[in-house]
């Protein structure tokens, strides 16, 4: 019986190794057997293989090839048993006998490893994004099917039905398990960063899950090193490191939200602001994302609020709307150009931005507008704006506005006289 020290080394080293392991154990068996489901479950009954014995026999000197092993060597017991076809037979014995993941060094024009090849497979246009996301998280991230039904608002069985049907979709429309190349890779690549966009948001909203944000990360440094010199993807990684970087420092001790203006930037991970600022430099296009990764470089680079160049974050979110207009950018340029120029020009661009009635009910409006009128010095109708805004929201982004409501115009004791709850914070 192991001892309780013994067995929770043994654990952690189980999650490093699926962390680092799966997604590439998965697409090599992918590859070699063209079976989604067996390249899965072999994937995770050595997973639990190693939770088994791990904790009494000790962690392997090379924990992710020990789960390779046991991986491969189930799918050839699986494939002999089901007397497959013999060429998938010799190319695992191929594998077995060699210990390799890929198939070699990378050639020019021609990407080949696995995990790369199982995110453009993923994130294939002819799948609904709701189902690229789905299916990225469980077979590239190794995410448990409940973790991802729970973060996309939907039952665990809906979540397995989806993920079936989405490789169901795959086998019988035929796309090819390979990374496109020439016009066809331009045309592609927008997808998948558009899937990794989608997964990192998952994960960096308030009430989102931590890891989702963190595989996005692993991902795009991923496509940043197999896919050299692409602008759009260096001005991805850029974005999320830079926004990422804040992770630790947008809660205080009690796990409440805190603004920008609130955050202890000490707390900033340095690190990540060098690397984004790194990927930044790569990113010389005017695309959508190195566009927000040079506006969230103003804020990462300023020692405070009041330091940091509103000017060139309003310029950003003027050129961000010619380059990719929606009502959200569009509020944010509103926010942006009340700190650069003042809140009356604010709230002259959130009621341009609210013209066409595409922001009507978006509770975000009602915040930003609470914000800037917060700003111009009408706390109490501030407040009220704040309460209104927390209505359409739950957990910690509504515990947050109904935090700034009270800091501007703390409510009433229960006793207080009606029509009179607002004269102590008037003066």
């Amino acid at each position: 019986m192991p001892d309780r020290r013994a067995a929770a080394t043994a654990t952690e080293a189980v999650a490093t190794a699926a962390a680092g392991s799966y997604a590439r154990i998965v697409a090599t068996l992918i590859r070699v057997t063209g079976d989604w489901t067996l390249a899965e479950d072999c994937a995770q009954e050595a997973l639990t293989l190693a939770w088994q014995r791990w904790p009494a026999e000790g962690v392997p000197a090379n924990p992710g090839g020990w789960l390779m092993t046991v991986a491969r060597n189930r799918a050839l017991d699986v494939l002999r048993r089901a007397a497959v076809e013999q060429r998938k037979l010799r190319e695992l014995a191929v594998l077995a006998l060699t210990g390799a993941g890929d198939d070699g060094p990378p050639t020019e024009g021609d990407i080949v490893d696995d995990r790369l090849r199982l995110v453009f497979t993923c994130c294939h246009p002819a799948l609904a994004l709701e189902a690229r996301v789905a299916l990225t998280l469980r077979t590239v991230c190794g995410v448990p099917t409940a973790d991802i039904a729970r973060a996309l608002l939907v039952s665990e069985s809906t979540m397995t039905r989806r993920l079936t049907r989405a490789k169901t979709r795959i086998a019988t429309a035929g796309i090819p398990y390979r990374v496109p190349t020439g016009p066809a890779l331009t045309e592609r690549l927008p997808g998948v960063l558009a899937v990794l966009y989608l997964l990192f948001t998952r994960g960096y909203d308030a009430d989102g899950e931590p890891a989702f944000a963190d595989e996005a990360i692993r991902l795009a440094r991923l496509l940043d090193r197999l896919l050299p010199g692409r602008s759009e993807i260096a001005g991805l990684l850029a974005l999320f490191l830079l926004q990422h970087s804040r992770r630790d420092a947008r809660r205080d001790a009690d796990g409440r939200l805190l603004t920008l203006d609130r955050q202890d930037r000490s707390r900033w991970d340095r690190a990540a602001v060098a690397e984004g600022l790194a990927a930044l430099a790569r990113a010389t296009g005017d695309g959508p994302y190195a566009l927000q990764a040079r506006i969230a470089a103003c804020h990462a680079t300023a020692v405070s609020v009041a330091a940091t160049d509103w000017v060139a974050v309003a310029r950003g979110f003027d050129r961000l709307a010619e380059v990719q207009p929606s009502p959200v950018v569009a509020l944010n340029r509103a926010v942006a150009h009340g700190y650069a120029y003042g809140p009356a020009v604010g709230l002259h661009l959130l009621g341009v931005a609210r013209g066409g009635g595409a922001l009507d009910g978006y509770p975000l409006a009602v915040a930003v507008e609470a914000d800037l009128v917060a700003r111009q010095g009408d706390r109490r109708r501030a407040a009220a704006l704040f309460r209104q805004a927390a209505e359409a929201h739950t957990g910690a982004e509504r515990r947050a506005l109904l935090d700034r409501a009270d800091d501007l115009a703390p409510p009433p004791p229960p006793d207080a006289v009606p029509g009179e709850e607002w004269s102590s914070a008037l003066g």
